[in-house]
């Protein structure tokens, strides 16, 4: 397989680890993996505030940068639904070679539970871990089952936690409610997506949640400036970095 990684602008610029922790996932696997450093951001940004016609240059900029990969990989639901869902403003069915590029990004959960078949990671992770269900993974990419929607899906990040050693998960009041964050709506209505963001740390905190974790760090990010500013006893990680600890604890 030729595989490029995907390093979304939130995580390349304030968040490196997690990052490094999904290139150790890889690895772990086997997987021999490049980053093409001429990479930018994915468009999403312009594309939240309704500026499509600014993000169309980086949307081809990605075509031109992935063209080639049998797969991308991304540490992030939004991104990769960004490329996958939304980039059908800029090409239509016709479009071959930039709808290759989109069909082979995935998100990390995806690509180790759907292509190389990752069932169980060996490692250990002792603690008592929240879950948060970010919106564009859950409700673009199905990683999961959303409540509205009453259907069974495998919740991919979730089985992969749940196969190590010694973790155990918060049972929450309302496991798919969103937090608030939303890109740029978190600038536009600050009030609103922090009330929001309160709740979901209520909810975690009133279940005993140790650790929060996610597959968006534009999500964790949100929810860990408001754990900071209010001083409270929850510990951020992305889930590559739980994954990526465990197997250091094998």
């Amino acid at each position: 397989m030729k595989v490029a990684l995907f390093i979304p602008c939130y995580v390349d610029q304030f968040y490196p680890q997690v990052g490094m922790a999904t290139v150790k996932l890889l690895e772990h696997f086997g997987v021999e993996h490049e980053f093409p450093e001429a990479q930018t951001c994915c468009g999403q940004p312009m594309a939240n505030t309704g500026c499509m016609p600014e993000a169309q240059p980086l949307a081809l900029k990605f075509i031109d940068v992935f063209d080639g990969y049998d797969y991308i990989v991304a540490p992030s639901g939004s991104c990769v639904s960004m490329v996958r869902n939304h980039y059908e403003t800029f090409f239509d069915e016709t479009s071959e070679r930039e709808n290759a590029v989109r069909s082979r990004t995935l998100e990390l959960s995806e690509f180790l539970v759907n292509v190389l078949k990752v069932d169980r990671i060996e490692g250990r992770f002792d603690h008592q871990v929240g879950i948060h269900q970010s919106c564009h993974g859950l409700r673009e990419l199905r990683l999961g089952a959303s409540s509205e929607l009453m259907t069974e899906i495998p919740g991919m990040m979730t089985d992969l936690l749940g196969s190590l050693d010694g973790i155990s998960f918060s049972k929450l009041e309302r496991e798919d409610e969103c937090c608030g964050f939303g890109g740029t709506f978190a600038v536009a209505e600050e009030a609103v997506s922090c009330m929001m963001g309160e709740d979901r740390i209520r909810d975690h905190l009133d279940s005993g949640t140790r650790v929060l974790t996610a597959g968006d760090m534009s999500c964790l990010m949100h929810l860990e400036g408001i754990i900071r500013r209010r001083k409270q006893d929850i510990k951020v990680m992305h889930f590559a970095e739980i994954l990526a600890e465990a197997i250091d604890n094998r």
